[in-house]
């Protein structure tokens, strides 16, 4: 392609921006996982991919980021890119520039930019003013990228079909529990949150989705209930970036949310532990259960890569300008 047909595609192709999982049918979100499982496989290989060669990413991170940031880094390094990391503190948005602006600016520079903030209403602006695609890294709110890696880790271990998996969310319904709701709406599985009174996820969100379910989308008190039977137990920590001075309260309010060997001996006897990391080992999940052999953890992590790949080759369009 010339560089001309390809500034041209650029102006004129629709963005693929991923802000949410509900901005996804099923077919693509798992379109999207099987085309990880497949770049895994080619990574582990050492078979060459590299179709992003002359683009460039931007991230505009707000919030600390080990995984995410250099997931997306690595991912699009091997596919042949450049990335433009851009700490929120270094850009003129700290000085009261508008969004819009930012957004319509970096459109001039970039291939696609992977937001990492606080305020989904943030990556919805961006969104909104950019001609190139956005992608949600983490907001309060939603996770998309990382339901993303731990459902294929989830598809890895137990196969493709979803429907027949109890899926257990255990502790905070903040934005991880928000990613998982949306997915069991999108995929079809039944899904069963444990969340201790007053932190509960989203009305709106949960609502909506159980409205689209074709499966079960329960919220209950009982952790030993939701991991009875479980084929998959998820966790994340008790409090979130921004929640620091709720640590206290939250540790003595979610205490028996811990997933330990007590309440894992409750799950199926191949059950799978996830947890999107970092962990505080002692709190939502001892030492003995993340480096025990039920964990998948390192391997959910990776996974963030590989699935990194995917979504940033179909938001910039590479495979369909391969054909």
């Amino acid at each position: 392609m010339t560089m001309k047909n390809h500034l041209n595609k650029k102006q004129t192709r629709k963005a693929n921006h991923y802000l949410t999982v509900s901005d996804l049918d099923a077919d693509m979100l798992l379109a999207l996982i099987d085309r990880a499982i497949q770049l895994k496989r080619h990574a582990r290989a050492g078979l060459p991919f590299r179709p992003a060669t002359g683009r460039t990413i931007g991230m505009i991170f707000e919030k600390p980021s080990t995984r995410t940031r250099i997931s997306f880094e690595s991912a699009m390094y091997q596919m042949g890119g450049n990335v433009s990391f851009m700490p929120s503190r270094d850009l003129q948005l700290k000085r009261g520039e508008p969004l819009k602006d930012t957004a319509r600016v970096l459109s001039r520079y970039l291939d696609c930019l992977v937001v990492r903030t606080y305020g989904q209403e943030i990556v919805e602006e961006l969104a909104r003013w950019s001609d190139i695609p956005v992608i949600n890294g983490l907001t309060d709110q939603h996770h998309p990228c990382q339901i993303l890696s731990d459902i294929m880790t989830v598809i890895e271990h137990k196969g493709p079909d979803l429907s027949g998996l109890k899926i257990a969310w255990i502790g905070d319904g903040n934005n991880m529990a928000h990613s998982w709701i949306q997915a069991a709406s999108r995929l079809g599985f039944p899904l069963t949150l444990a969340c201790p009174a007053g932190y509960d996820p989203d009305e709106g969100i949960l609502e909506e989705a159980r409205r689209q379910a074709s499966a079960p989308i329960l919220l209950i008190r009982d952790p030993s209930e939701a991991a009875d039977g479980a084929d998959v137990i998820n966790t994340d920590v008790w409090a979130s970036m921004g929640q620091e001075k709720e640590t206290m309260e939250r540790k003595r309010r979610f205490m028996k949310y811990q997933v330990n060997s007590e309440l894992l001996r409750l799950a199926a006897p191949e059950a799978i532990v996830l947890h999107c990391l970092p962990a505080h080992r002692g709190e939502e999940i001892t030492e003995e259960v993340l480096e025990g052999p039920r964990s998948v953890v390192w391997e959910q992590a990776e996974n963030k890569m590989h699935i990194h790949k995917a979504i940033l080759e179909w938001a910039m369009g590479l495979r369909q300008e391969e054909g």
